[in-house]
């Protein structure tokens, strides 16, 4: 659904794995080798239709966006999910993308994506800093932070709200069984996106009735970059919807992105989106 939307708007699309595909915005000023590019991460189980609204922002903007979808399996095992971040990495700095300026937007537990992705970047800043000066700015929209228990009413609220506090216990028991595998994991992902090797100014949209995103522990990060010299831009409400503001608060959270992605000053931007 989301190709046969972009084909209807000039965009062409090419899947490039199971979980990954780039639209080229033919429409975009500029040369195709010097446009910016949108690394989109969306929540687990997100609606092709849903991501579509998001991409189109980015289309209309001038960018051409690479979509990398989430699995479940590689938040239950990080492993998996360290590989797909090394893959994601060697993507970025293949030929169809290595010099073009990247930007992230990253939904709820994709975040967590970009963070497997951070990790081999902050074992080998030196190799990869190309890649982290290439990326000019970041967009974080209902963040999953918190503790592994936070995250486990994200996945059984996401995955399988009908079966939540099961889903939510039996994950528990699975953490805990194998925390070696997982917990060590997610903890070192959780210091390396608080230390993260990447300086690019930071946009976050959150709210504080949302139990997958501890709005306390996002202010707390959001210090923590600003302290170390990160420009970091905020969006929140008081209610609002997990991966839903823009649907809840369109004015404002399009008014806010605009300001956040010409304050960049990417010269191959159009002028408004």
């Amino acid at each position: 659904m989301l190709a046969r939307f972009a084909l209807s708007r000039g965009i062409i699309a090419h899947r490039l794995s199971k979980n990954v595909t780039f639209y080229r915005n033919e429409a975009a000023p500029g040369s195709p080798d010097d446009s910016p590019v949108m690394l989109m991460l969306p929540w687990l189980g997100s609606r092709p239709q849903a991501v579509a609204k998001y991409c189109d922002i980015y289309f209309r903007t001038g960018f051409d966006v690479l979509v990398v979808e989430s699995e479940v399996l590689e938040f239950l095992w990080p492993q998996w999910g360290l590989d797909r971040g090394k893959k994601l990495l060697d993507l970025l700095q293949s030929e169809r993308f290595v010099s073009r300026p990247l930007l992230v937007h990253a939904f709820s537990i994709g975040g967590y994506t970009f963070a497997q992705l951070m990790v081999h970047v902050s074992q080998d800043t030196q190799a990869y800093q190309s890649l982290t000066k290439r990326i000019k700015g970041q967009v974080y929209d209902s963040l999953v932070v918190g503790t592994v228990e936070t995250m486990s009413i994200g996945l059984s609220k996401t995955m399988f709200p009908r079966w939540e506090t099961l889903v939510k216990q039996v994950s528990m028991l699975y953490f805990g069984m194998f925390k070696k595998q997982t917990v060590d994991h997610f903890n070192t992902s959780i210091d390396v996106f608080w230390n993260t090797p990447i300086t690019a100014p930071a946009l976050f949209f959150f709210c504080e009735n949302d139990v997958m995103s501890n709005y306390q522990t996002v202010e707390e990060l959001i210090d923590y970059w600003r302290n170390h010299g990160i420009d970091v831009a905020t969006k929140k409400w008081k209610d609002s919807t997990h991966a839903g503001h823009l649907k809840r608060h369109p004015q404002e959270y399009l008014t806010t992105l605009d300001t956040f992605l010409h304050s960049l000053h990417l010269t191959q931007l159009k002028s408004k989106m």
